[in-house]
């Protein structure tokens, strides 16, 4: 017998569980089909467990220089399987309340491989998942939408197979039970350099390697020029606009080592392990598209603006449609194509104003237009900087690295984007990234008074700069 419900969701990742929660809210009846466990990439091999290890990372890096605060400590050690149990734990417990808001919302929770079925005597259209239970059993589930949110996994590159022990994806990262001596990253995205960051601290020696002409594409150019050098001083190895000779790499029981042309020539490469961080590419494979009129492009489900697909009963959100890959951007996605569903038009929230960030140390976050992105749409610009060295709080904190960028329109006065780089620059980005939700201007933030001494004070202090304003700078 066929459960029949208002929404199925297929995935119960961040975007699907969201969607859930707030159908549920709405008066639908739903039902999630999830493969694995709830929570999906985010909780149980992305955000959470990587946020985890950051953080003892950044603990172990803040007590090796305890001494700069005045304190002595002798013998401070790392433990990396109580890191890891700390983990788990961190995961665990996350996981646990996810599973009591499912049933507090009174949501139906499968676990399953689903697949997308076509018309049906259950069903005079497509859109109804089959699912293979765990014991073999098959079960359907019916519902009047579908939405799709099967999330993505990590992207690869020819010629390197990742094998789980000397070749690494970040979900094998996630597993290592002990620490290597050595790691070699390919790709300096957003994964690539918070791995890069954890590991230093944590004691291993890391060499970046990117295809570009510099770290973090995606960022601002002076931030992206200050991470670098700051992973430099660290003593991690940054190499950019590197051409892999896949051909001749040599995997064996003391390592990898494999040629390369770089900016800084011709050299060989080695490390004890290899990290794969070349984006994520969508899971869309073997759930039944072909059994409906959803297109895809890219490797991409097509979506409009709602969240709907080519058939409109059936929607598609999170890391299966592209765009913008974080976990926020899946939940504000599932949210308002359930709303669509039930009858609330409102305009989606533009991709350049969600917030993105980095939890390197130091952080990052960024919301808009980066400053070479505006002039390429035309803007005529003016920027205001100010460096962390010139802020209290930060000073106090003892980490004054980094700081924080305001871009602006000259003729409007719009805020086209904001980048910081420097201490819990990830906290920070909410008021700006209001800021451009509200279209407020530069003098308007700068109006605000931000407490003293707080690191908002940077961000006060750079709307202010933006026409010469700034009081401490």
């Amino acid at each position: 017998m066929a459960i029949q419900v208002d929404i199925a969701i297929l995935g119960g990742g961040v975007g699907g569980y969201t969607a859930a929660i707030r159908a549920a809210q709405l008066g639908k009846s739903v039902a999630i089909v999830e493969a694995d466990k709830l929570g999906g990439t985010c909780l149980h091999k992305g955000c959470i467990p990587s946020k985890s290890l950051l953080r003892s990372a950044e603990v172990y890096a803040t007590l090796l220089e305890a001494d700069t605060y005045g304190i002595s400590l002798e013998g401070a050690t790392l433990d990396f399987s109580k890191v890891q149990v700390r983990k788990e734990k961190t995961v665990d417990q996350l996981y646990r309340g996810l599973q009591h808001l499912m049933k507090k919302n009174g949501i139906q929770v499968m676990q399953g491989k689903g697949r997308v079925i076509g018309p049906s005597i259950f069903s005079p259209r497509s859109g109804s998942l089959a699912v293979e239970l765990p014991d073999g059993e098959m079960e359907s589930v019916v519902s009047a939408n579908l939405i799709i949110a099967t999330g993505s996994r990590p992207r690869t590159l020819p010629g390197i197979t990742p094998n789980g022990t000397a070749i690494l994806t970040s979900d094998d990262a996630l597993r290592m039970e002990k620490l290597p001596g050595s790691m070699m990253i390919v790709g300096g995205g957003v994964i690539g350099v918070e791995w890069a960051s954890m590991l230093q601290d944590f004691g291993v020696q890391v060499t970046i390697v990117e295809a570009g002409v510099r770290l973090l594409p995606g960022e601002d150019a002076e931030v992206s020029a200050e991470l670098t050098r700051l992973l430099r001083r660290r003593g991690v190895r940054v190499l950019t606009s590197v051409q892999l000779h896949t051909e001749q790499m040599v995997v064996g029981s003391d390592g990898i080592t494999v040629p390369a042309a770089t900016s800084e020539g011709d050299v060989v490469l080695t490390a004890e392990k290899m990290l794969l961080s070349v984006g994520r590419q969508a899971n869309v494979e073997g759930i039944g598209l072909e059994n409906t009129d959803v297109k895809t492009k890219d490797g991409f489900i097509r979506v409009n603006e709602y969240g709907q697909t080519t058939e409109p009963h059936i929607y598609a959100i999170g890391d299966c449609i592209g765009g913008v890959q974080l976990a926020h951007a899946a939940a504000h996605e599932g949210v308002h194509a359930v709303e669509h569903i039930a009858g609330v038009k409102k305009p989606a929230t533009p991709a350049h104003l969600i917030p993105r960030c980095i939890y390197s140390r130091p952080e990052i976050a960024s919301f808009g237009l980066t400053e070479d992105g505006a002039r390429m749409k035309g803007h005529d610009v003016k920027t205001g900087k100010i460096p962390f060295q010139a802020i209290g709080k930060a000073i106090v904190l003892g980490e004054t690295d980094g700081f924080v960028k305001v871009i602006a329109d000259r003729k409007t006065n719009d805020i086209l984007g904001v980048h910081m780089i420097g201490p819990h620059a990830t906290d920070l980005i909410s008021e700006a990234a209001l800021a451009g939700i509200l279209d407020a201007t530069p003098w308007e933030v700068g109006q605000m008074i931000h407490p003293h001494p707080t690191l908002a004070e940077a961000l006060g202090e750079a709307m202010l700069a933006v026409d010469g304003k700034a009081i401490s700078f």
